[in-house]
């Protein structure tokens, strides 16, 4: 209990003192996201971690509810309604939380890959369905708002990124706290049961199709949530916020962190978000690392980078960590990150040359800045470089998995 206690006050400060330590207005920017992309994972993983339920389309209820959000801002604009901003995510996940009503008695009714076709298919009906609409919905363009509603409360007016970090900061803090406690709650509790042996959970006496319902209707609203705090924070909603495209970026992003541990959605949430959003600044090649990303980790630790963490973390407390033991890590350190270099220094003059080639100017790709150095894409020695960086790198880990397996 005390332990727990430290851990939320530890989640409390750090989302606290995150703005503090990184100020600069384009921090606060992917800190958001990554606070609204946190609740979004979280709320997925309520699905696939704690019920079993593969979902393809989680982003048609975070849109929907993205768009009810906005909506309701541009009522509040033309004076039509009278709500504090604050409360506009909670209205948010009041509109997931219908659509998961209406839309999740007939997609629950079916469990394991028959759900998650389904799901595939409503994510693709929804998003036709949006741009069929363009009256409701905006169209290609979506729909603006605009946050800053009325007179400031309190000096708050939601107009500098400050403040509507913290408004995300302490939506995704209360929500967290709400949905580790369903976890807790005996409905949390059916619902594992049913993930692992609904045969046995209706022969108990629960209805396993009512349980998922209830499941996805509650993972709806935090997922509506999280749509209502991105429209607040972009000021618009568009149809891709209930495309297949992001729903499968929200997957994608929960399975790299781990759906065995609570806070694995946490980490995969922070690591996606920068892969897409911070990552993408400094190379366009982003999506081809973030896949090498998914795949490395599902490989080499299928349950994400939370049990990596777990292991590093029982195997230091314990103490069994030799010098042996330490050395054999440095070595493997040392050759994934010899490896590392040859795939980006490769992949990077790969991507320049595909540039020069597609302008098809005669004068081949501009220079390739990487690492403060410029480097000419064309010439030998650095694709001999780079092929050599990678295969050293991976003999040296062949070398080690082969090791550690005698």
């Amino acid at each position: 209990m005390r332990s727990s206690l430290l851990a939320w006050l530890l989640f409390a400060l750090v989302l606290l003192a995150a703005p503090l330590v990184f100020p600069q207005s384009a921090a606060l920017s992917l800190l958001s996201q990554m606070g609204t992309m946190v609740l979004l994972c979280l709320s997925c993983n309520m699905l696939l971690g704690e019920g079993g339920m593969l979902s393809f389309g989680h982003a048609v209820y975070s849109g929907l509810g993205a768009f009810g959000a906005i909506d309701l801002m541009n009522r509040m604009d033309a004076g039509a309604l009278a709500f504090p901003v604050t409360l506009v995510p909670l209205a948010g996940g009041l509109t997931g939380a219908l659509c998961a009503v209406v839309l999740g008695y007939l997609t629950t009714r079916r469990a394991g890959t028959t759900f998650a076709m389904i799901t595939l298919g409503l994510v693709e009906l929804v998003s036709a369905s949006v741009l069929m609409l363009p009256e409701v919905f905006g169209g290609e363009g979506g729909i603006s708002g605009n946050r800053v509603i009325g007179q400031p409360v309190l000096g708050i007016s939601y107009g500098p990124q400050i403040q509507v970090y913290y408004l995300i900061a302490g939506w995704l803090l209360v929500c967290t706290i709400a949905i580790y406690a369903l976890r807790h709650t005996p409905l949390g509790r059916i619902l594992n049961a049913v993930r692992d042996n609904p045969e046995r959970a209706a022969f108990l006496g629960y209805d396993p199709q009512r349980v998922r319902y209830l499941a996805l209707i509650l993972s709806a609203f935090f997922a509506g949530v999280s749509g209502g705090l991105s429209a607040i924070n972009f000021e618009i909603v568009s149809a891709e916020y209930v495309g297949a495209l992001r729903s499968g970026t929200i997957l994608l992003f929960t399975f790299i962190g781990g759906t065995a541990y609570f806070y694995g959605p946490i980490l995969g949430g922070v690591v996606g978000v920068l892969f897409s959003s911070w990552l993408s600044t400094f190379t366009q090649a982003w999506q081809f690392y973030l896949g090498a990303f998914f795949i490395l980790i599902v490989m080499t630790a299928p349950g994400g980078l939370a049990s990596l963490i777990d292991r590093s973390w029982r195997l230091l407390r314990g103490g069994s960590l030799d010098a042996r033991q330490a050395w054999r890590l440095g070595l493997w350190l040392a050759a994934a990150l010899c490896t590392l270099a040859g795939v980006i220094l490769a992949t990077e003059m790969t991507y320049q040359a595909s540039l020069g080639s597609l302008a098809d100017t005669g004068e081949g790709a501009a220079p390739l800045l990487l690492w403060g150095c410029a480097i000419d894409v064309h010439a030998a020695r650095p694709w001999i470089i780079a092929m050599a960086l990678i295969g050293v790198g991976s003999a040296g880990l062949l070398a080690w998995h082969r090791k550690g397996r005698t």
